[in-house]
């Protein structure tokens, strides 16, 4: 794994700098002026000091190849939240930014190269331990959701879910019991839940071995129970609604994911599905994820730490 952001920091030039990223201190964005914070999808100084201590280190640092970076990284990552937030084209970037295609360069760079994923995670884990857990979890829950597709979605990544009614794609996750993500995995709207759950819990089984028990809906009955148990080691446990029960109710351990659900909704882009590729659903479902986990540990840390200076509000 990368080390972190934050020790690779090192030695810098001896004159003061505005900002303490890494294509900053060791990179060529020097020469860039200094962007004001205008957005409330852009991070506060608090965020940025929960993000920093946590981002991978380019490999350009350690020279794995690439050159180094010109565009700031906070202003990279300001971006891409101001995307996934609002809901915009790419080309629509908003001229305080650095240009769009150098953005989707960055996006489509941390994609491939599972860093989102990497920050992400360690996120997760932070946030965990903030709220009195392990960084790792034990069990989890499962479930889908489909959502319409745009015209920008290729035939062979999309479907119709029969069900739902829905022509796009399916969103399938495993959450912890706080329903914060552990796996997503895009696919078309008719892809079965129990399909796409042999890889969901396969993925589950290699990056998350301590979970052992995961809950699930109706929906993955059947064969999949004894298969999750003898090849992933998982107990796959259905909760069902109660007989006669009629309208909404509220489920044991299901509502979580639920949850993770309605908070995946509020990021626009994600209302709709306008990718050409899964992964970057998958990668966009991660960048709305780091937004609410940054702005719940920069809370905690202003609640620790009462009597510390709080940025101004985004105007």
């Amino acid at each position: 794994m990368p080390r972190l952001y934050a020790v690779a920091a090192g030695e810098s030039s001896s004159f003061p700098r505005r900002c303490d990223c890494l294509a900053h201190v060791h990179g060529n964005a020097d020469g860039q002026p200094h962007r004001v914070r205008m957005y409330p999808s852009d991070m506060t100084d608090a965020e940025w000091a929960v993000v920093r201590a946590v981002l991978p280190v380019p490999a350009w640092l350690e020279g794995r190849g690439g050159q180094p970076e010109c565009y700031c990284h906070r202003q990279m990552i300001d971006a891409v939240r101001y995307l996934v937030d609002n809901g915009i084209k790419w080309r629509a970037m908003p001229a305080d930014f650095p240009p769009w295609d150098r953005v989707y360069a960055f996006f489509a760079r941390w994609r491939d190269r599972g860093l989102v994923h990497e920050l992400h995670d360690r996120l997760r884990a932070r946030c965990r331990q903030a709220a009195g857990r392990d960084g790792e979890p034990t069990a989890a829950i499962v479930d889908a959701q489909s959502v319409k597709a745009a015209s920008s979605v290729h035939a062979d990544s999309r479907g119709f879910d029969g069900g739902k009614l829905v022509n796009g794609r399916k969103r399938h996750i495993v959450v912890d019991t706080l329903g914060l993500l552990l796996v997503v995995l895009v696919t078309g709207a008719d892809v079965t839940d129990r399909a796409a759950a042999h890889v969901l819990l396969r993925e589950l089984a290699v990056r998350h071995r301590r979970v052992v028990l995961v809950w699930a809906d109706g929906s993955y009955t059947g064969p999949l129970v004894d298969w999750a148990a003898e090849h992933c080691g998982i107990a796959l446990t259905v909760v069902k609604r109660p007989d006669g029960a009629r309208g909404f109710q509220v489920l044991p351990r299901r509502w979580v994911v639920e949850r993770t659900f309605g908070w995946l909704m509020r990021s626009r882009r994600l209302a709709r599905d306008y990718e050409t590729l899964p992964s970057s659903s998958e990668a966009l479902v991660h960048w709305s994820m780091t937004m609410l986990m940054t702005r719940r540990l920069a809370r905690r840390t202003a609640a620790a730490h009462p009597r510390l200076p709080q940025p101004a509000a985004a105007a």
